[in-house]
């Protein structure tokens, strides 16, 4: 059985952009979810996504053991575990998102073309596919290996900058994560973001 898909996703989901505009929508040969740069200071920038479709699964834990815990799960249906036994190519960042209480939301984007071709249901009932709408963040890039501590600096940074910008943070933080775990720490890119209002 074929996931549902709305035709609003899919077509904003076509092609290499959604929007004129649109930075370059990958990583290292893999795709990334596309956005338009509205405004920008240093390695912080609001952005403009388009509509897009996630697999994810929520997990309980600290936030590394969750996102280790909730990669594997995603991996394991994207490599096979899901009802037509194929695989689905791999896309980045890895995204993590508190959602209090110690449970955290960990996601993969689906590639634009296997959304338009119909996605296979996954197997493992904990990985559920979602649609995503159109959303408007505030997201800061860096480098390095960051802890937890790190990260929630980061976090709370950030929304202290956006509040100043007369921004209205909605939901978050969502950690981004674009690398292999051996890549060297400052080859790294991750990211912190905020949903905006």
């Amino acid at each position: 059985m074929r996931a549902w898909l709305s035709a609003v996703a899919v077509m904003a989901m076509a092609g290499a952009g959604w929007a004129e505009g649109t930075e370059a929508m990958t990583r290292k040969g893999y795709e990334r979810p596309a956005y338009v740069v509205e405004a920008a200071e240093g390695a912080r920038e609001v952005r403009a996504y388009g509509a897009r479709v996630v697999a994810e699964v929520a997990v309980r834990g600290d936030r590394k053991a969750a996102v280790n815990t909730g990669f594997g799960l995603l991996a394991g249906y994207i490599f096979g575990g899901n009802d037509g036994g194929g695989k689905i190519a791999m896309t980045v960042p890895v995204e993590q998102a508190d959602q209090g209480e110690g449970v955290w939301t960990v996601r993969f984007t689906m590639p634009a073309a296997a959304v338009a071709a119909g996605l296979p249901t996954p197997r493992d009932s904990r990985v559920v596919l979602r649609e995503m709408p159109a959303a408007r963040m505030v997201v800061e890039g860096f480098s390095g290996m960051p802890d937890s501590a790190d990260m929630a600096a980061r976090a709370e940074a950030l929304q202290d900058w956006a509040e100043a910008q007369g921004l209205r943070v909605e939901g978050g933080p969502i950690y981004a994560f674009y690398d292999a775990p051996w890549t060297p720490a400052e080859a790294r890119l991750n990211e912190v973001a905020f949903m905006l209002r």
